[in-house]
C-alpha cells in the first residue's frame, strides 16, 4: 500500500507530502468512508437496504447518511415519507436478514432495516441528514432566534435518536441513528427556488450548530454532527463562520461534484480533483481548490470529509469535435431519472471514447453528440489517495444506489482510506 500510495503521490505532484505510517493495511487509519443512502430509492430504482449487504458496500462504510428529514413551518423536525421510513412491511426477499416484517412489530421501513444492517455492522454509524435540494426551504426561518434553535433542535433529537415517531409506542425508532447530518442548501446563498435567504443565516448556522451540539451531548455524548457544505467560495463566505462551525462539528462533508453541470452553456467536469489549465470559466473550480479555501478559512484537515460522485452530468448538441471537453452545448443530455444526470452503474455502459486527463483526476465519455462527465474507479483511486496524502479526514459518496452491483467506486475508496 505505502509503494502505491508514493507512486500516486508522485502521479498528484504531492512529493512533499509524507506517507505516514498508518497507510500499512492492517492499521486502522480513522479515514471516514460516508455514503448517502436516499430514502425514495425504495421506489423506482428498487434500490434497498439489504443491496448495501448485497454488494459488499456496507463494509467498506463507515456512515450512512439517511436523506432526508425536513424543517416543517412550526420549525420542527419531521419524515418527508414515513411509509418509507417506518411503516412499510418489508418483505423477506427485500430484508437485511432474509426475515419479512410481522404485522404489527414495532417498527418496519427503511429505519427497522438500518437497524439489522447496523447489528451486522457493529462498527457502522447512521445519520440522519436534514434538508437537502428540495428540504431547505425553511431552515432560515426555524433558526431565526433562539426561541426557534431550540425548538428545531429538541424536536430533531426526539424524533429521529430517541426514537419518538408519529403513530408508533414511545422509542420504537430509538437507536437507528447515531447522529445528525445538516444539510442546509445554503445559508445566506440561493438553492432551490421558494428557500428563504437572509444575511443573518451565516451567524444562525453556526448557533444551530452549537444548539444542535449541545442537545445531542446531553442525549449521548457519542452523538455525531456532521454538515454538508458548499464548494464555491462566494457561498462559504456567504454562510459560513468555517472556524466555529467546525469546532462544533465531528466532520464535514464538503462538495466534490456538480462544479459544472448541464445549466452550463459549454460543457466541463462534474468533479475535478485539480483545476484545469483550459478551464475558460472566469472562476475555476476543483476538489482541491474547495479544499484549500476551507482550509485558509480555518478548518482542521482531519474534519474534512471529500464529496464524490457516483453519478455524471451531461450535456448534448456537444458537435464541436476533438475531446468535447469546453465545447458549446444545446442543452442536457436524456438521463434515466433526470434530464442531465446519469447514474455510473448506467455510464459505464454507455457507448462512446473515454478520455482520461491524470493532471485534472477527470474522466468523460464523448460520442460526438453527447458528453458525460463521471468518475470511474480509477479516478476514485486518485481522490482517495489525494485524500490521504493530505491529511483529509475521508471521502463521502453521492449516492450509494448510484454504484454498481459490485459497488466497484465503493470499493476503490476503501482499497486507499481503510
Amino acid at each position: 500500500m505505502k509503494k502505491v500510495l508514493l507512486a500516486l503521490a508522485l502521479l498528484l505532484g504531492l512529493t512533499a507530502v509524507s506517507v505516514p505510517a498508518e497507510a500499512h493495511p492492517e492499521s486502522h487509519s480513522g479515514f471516514k468512508r460516508v455514503a448517502y443512502f436516499i430514502q425514495w430509492g425504495i421506489y423506482g430504482r428498487n434500490y434497498h437496504v439489504k443491496d448495501m449487504e448485497t454488494s459488499g458496500a456496507a463494509g467498506k462504510l463507515t456512515h450512512i447518511n439517511y436523506a432526508f428529514g425536513f424543517v416543517a413551518a412550526d420549525s420542527t423536525c419531521y419524515s418527508a415519507d414515513p411509509w418509507a421510513d417506518w411503516q412499510r412491511p418489508v418483505p423477506a426477499e427485500q430484508s437485511v436478514d432474509g426475515v419479512a416484517d410481522e404485522p404489527g412489530q414495532a417498527l418496519n421501513g427503511n429505519l427497522n432495516q438500518l437497524r439489522k444492517l447496523k447489528a451486522k455492522h457493529p462498527g457502522l454509524k447512521v445519520l440522519i441528514s436534514l434538508g437537502g435540494w428540495t428540504g431547505s426551504a425553511r431552515f432560515s426561518d426555524a433558526v431565526l432566534t433562539a426561541e426557534g434553535r431550540q425548538k428545531l433542535a429538541a424536536s430533531c433529537v426526539d424524533l429521529w435518536l430517541r426514537g419518538n415517531l408519529p403513530g408508533l409506542a414511545p422509542g420504537a425508532g430509538a437507536g437507528v441513528f447515531d447522529g445528525i447530518d445538516l444539510d442546509w442548501e445554503w445559508p445566506g446563498s440561493e438553492g432551490n427556488a421558494g428557500n428563504v435567504i437572509r444575511p443573518e443565516d451565516k451567524a444562525n448556522f453556526t448557533l444551530f450548530t452549537g444548539e444542535l451540539r449541545a442537545r445531542l451531548r446531553a442525549f449521548d455524548r457519542s452523538a455525531q454532527l456532521t454538515a454538508f457544505l458548499p464548494a464555491a467560495a462566494a457561498k462559504i463566505d456567504a454562510g459560513f463562520e468555517v472556524r466555529q462551525v467546525f469546532r462544533n462539528l465531528d466532520f464535514a462533508t464538503v462538495q466534490g461534484y456538480d462544479l459544472h453541470g448541464s445549466w452550463d452553456p459549454r460543457t466541463g467536469h462534474n468533479g475535478n480533483l485539480f483545476n484545469d489549465r483550459r478551464d475558460p470559466n472566469p472562476v475555476r473550480f476543483s476538489v482541491d481548490q474547495t479544499v484549500r479555501d476551507y482550509l485558509n478559512r480555518g478548518a482542521p484537515a482531519r474534519k474534512i470529509v471529500v464529496g464524490v460522485p457516483a453519478y455524471g452530468q451531461g450535456w448534448t448538441g456537444v458537435t464541436a469535435g476533438g475531446d468535447g471537453l469546453w465545447q458549446p452545448a444545446t442543452g442536457a443530455a436524456p438521463g434515466k431519472w433526470g434530464a442531465g444526470t446519469e447514474d455510473y452503474k448506467d455510464l459505464v455502459t454507455k457507448p462512446g471514447k473515454r478520455f482520461r486527463d491524470l493532471r485534472t483526476g477527470t474522466l468523460w465519455l464523448y460520442d460526438g453528440n453527447e458528453f458525460w462527465s463521471y468518475d470511474d474507479p480509477a479516478v476514485m483511486l486518485q481522490k482517495a489517495a489525494y485524500i490521504r496524502l493530505k491529511g483529509l479526514g475521508g471521502s463521502m459518496m453521492w449516492s450509494i444506489d448510484q454504484d454498481d452491483a459490485g459497488a466497484s467506486l465503493t470499493s476503490a475508496l476503501y482499497r486507499v482510506l481503510r
